[in-house]
């Protein structure tokens, strides 16, 4: 047990790069694609006997992807801690280099799947243990339609690692080193600010924030620019109509529950708009802002319509003198240790389920989790898993808010993803992000709505906030990221792009989602943040969240409504995420999301909170007249 936050222990994943496990695990790997290069040529094994092939294949690929991934998985994970150590990138580099095989491979199974498609259901009826990979094994087939020819694929693979993927770094790289040589605080610590209670604190942090990443605008938008640039080119070459298409199709998911999804979160913008105005006022009235204030000090009419950007994560202040509630009735917002942490989310874990409850002080006993803040670190927050160890890794940067605490319990929700499928096929677990996020939130929702539901007063109000704060970035921050790229693509088909236009492209953004939402205050810079937009395979990253929160919602009405029994079921609907469409998930577990009412019905869940947080400005407004 410690009070400061942990490193995470590899160790019995691999000892270290040099040591005799991973050496050998890298000889298995080699050795592993050298068979399956031999079993995909060996073409008078597949006509003598087509489903004898394709088993073997597959339980020989399943043994080797699994290994390709936790060796991967652990270079990133090492190197993502010491982004500036070059033995981890050399060796990130490498395996990229690997990977190349695998891909190759990918590709020739591709077009051996896409020939023998008139043979696949023979194979289902005469081995029913690979029943289950029937989507998955239509999806390789469908993904066919959108390659170009072999040559062509493993050259775009070979120049991803010196473009995208080395483009992709470079941002990593600069964005982890940035330091304020005015107070020598990292770019993540400064980030860190605009939780802060003071107001100037978040204000400086902000414009700190901007200074620095002004300072570094030309690599990275020359960065976005190439990334989006070779995207558009090999989305032409694949024959992708739009960027778009190639996301839906990695999300396992139809272009009828995006417009859905998308039109739900659009009609709500008003009742979000209308929270940030609120938050706007309740922070000028505790003097807790500096944003609508003239020279003078006085109010600003017009800016006082809106919250400025850096105020988005300020915490609720406490306007009216209430008298405070019992220990037990009250959640602190700051200075929590990790212990407490791990303490909390371990027991709300086990309120849902003994599973969850063991796996969560699993993670916690056997040291999963790096947590400590510190120079060339990543920042942000990410799981990682190891499928073939079943074991995952949990990467944050806890600082001691209850966001913090929040956001622990949501990445170890997509540890616990990765729990419920361990010991299935490899082929079986590759779920989409849009299911990912759903585990995660999922997770997230059980701290938030248990700590909501037992608090009182000031406490539940500061929740309530925290609650409506965090939904609202996921809903209205993610829709202004999903409009930004979205328009990035439109004009990268057109030409190159700089640092001012993702600028005008991102303000753009901005007012179409938050609108009068926000004061004048805001964030033109942010497309140089989100370490997203700079994955060469992970275009439209945004709404996966957005389909993660409002699902979780109605799975958890579910659970309310089923108890203890809803474990189980929430178990096999984890299990299931690799095997089907989200459609068909989805359908599994009651909810039709090509209708845009089932989104609609998941925000509504936030009229309440937001009703409570106008009763408490009512009072506000009462006690000082």
């Amino acid at each position: 047990m410690r009070k400061n936050p942990p490193r995470w222990d590899l160790t019995s994943i691999f000892s270290c790069f040099d040591g005799a496990d991973y050496q050998q695990a890298l000889v298995e790997y080699a050795e592993g694609m050298n068979d399956l290069d031999k079993r995909l040529a060996d073409e008078a094994a597949r006509k003598a006997d087509f489903g004898q092939w394709l088993a073997d294949y597959l339980v020989a690929s399943n043994r080797i992807g699994a290994l390709e991934e936790s060796l991967n998985a652990y270079a990133y994970s090492s190197y993502s801690t010491d982004t500036t150590n070059t033995d981890y990138l050399n060796n990130l580099s490498k395996l990229e280099e690997m990977a190349l095989q695998s891909n190759a491979q990918a590709l020739v199974f591709q077009g051996i799947l896409t020939e023998y498609t008139q043979e696949l259901s023979t194979f289902y009826t005469s081995f029913p243990q690979f029943s289950q990979y029937q989507y998955v094994l239509e999806q390789v087939i469908a993904d066919g339609k959108h390659r170009m020819s072999g040559e062509e694929e493993k050259l775009a693979a070979d120049l991803c690692r010196t473009g995208g993927a080395a483009w992709s770094r470079l941002h990593e790289q600069v964005i982890s080193n940035l330091t304020d040589t005015a107070t020598g605080k990292t770019f993540n610590e400064i980030r860190n600010e605009a939780y802060s209670p003071d107001p100037a604190v978040r204000k400086k942090a902000w414009e700190t924030e901007i200074s620095l990443l002004q300072s570094v605008e030309i690599p990275i938008a020359a960065a976005l620019n190439n990334l989006k640039g070779a995207t558009v080119t090999l989305n032409r070459r694949r024959g992708w109509n739009e960027a778009i298409d190639r996301a839906l199709s990695s999300a396992n998911m139809g272009k009828k529950t995006l417009a859905a999804l998308i039109g739900a979160i659009e009609d709500s913008l008003p009742f979000w708009r209308e929270y940030l105005q609120l938050k706007g006022r309740l922070l000028q009235a505790a003097g807790e802002t500096e944003s609508g204030k003239s020279d003078s000090g006085s109010t600003s009419e017009t800016d006082s319509q809106g919250c400025a950007f850096y105020d988005l994560f300020a915490p609720l202040p406490k306007v009216l003198g209430e008298a405070s509630v019992s220990a037990e009735n009250s959640v602190k917002m700051e200075g929590w240790t990790f212990d407490e942490a791990r303490s909390y989310i371990t027991e709300k874990f086990y309120g849902f389920s003994k599973d969850m409850g063991d796996f969560a002080a699993n993670a916690f006993a056997h040291n999963w989790i790096d947590a400590e803040v510190r120079k060339g670190k990543v920042g942000g927050a990410y799981c990682i898993d190891f499928p073939s160890k079943g074991v995952s890794r949990v990467l944050s940067n806890f600082t001691g808010s209850f966001s913090d605490v929040t956001t622990l319990a949501h990445e170890l929700g997509h540890a616990y993803h990765h729990h419920c499928i361990a010991g299935l096929d490899y082929e079986l677990t590759h779920y989409p992000m849009t299911l990912a996020e759903t585990a995660s939130i999922f997770a997230e929702n059980i701290i938030m709505k248990d700590v909501i539901a037992r608090c009182q007063g000031f406490d539940k109000l500061q929740l309530l906030e925290l609650h409506l704060q965090d939904s609202c970035q996921v809903l209205v921050d993610i829709l202004s990221r999903f409009y930004f790229e979205q328009s990035v693509f439109q004009q990268r088909e057109k030409g190159e792009l700089s640092a001012a236009d993702f600028c005008r492209l991102m303000a753009q953004a901005q007012e179409k989602s938050y609108g009068n939402g926000l004061s004048a205050e805001r964030h033109e810079y942010m497309w140089a943040v989100k370490t997203h937009y700079y994955s060469p395979d992970l275009d439209f990253y945004n709404f996966p969240y957005a389909f993660g929160l409002l699902f979780a919602l109605g799975l958890h009405a579910q659970y309310q409504q089923q108890g203890a029994d809803f474990a189980q079921v929430y178990q096999k609907l984890l299990r299931d995420t690799g095997s089907y469409s989200c459609e068909e998930v989805c359908r599994r577990a009651g909810f039709d999301i090509e209708s845009k009412e089932f989104w609609a019905a998941g925000i509504k869940s936030f009229l309440p909170e937001l009703e409570e947080l106008k009763a408490y400005e009512k009072a506000v407004a009462g006690g000082r007249s």
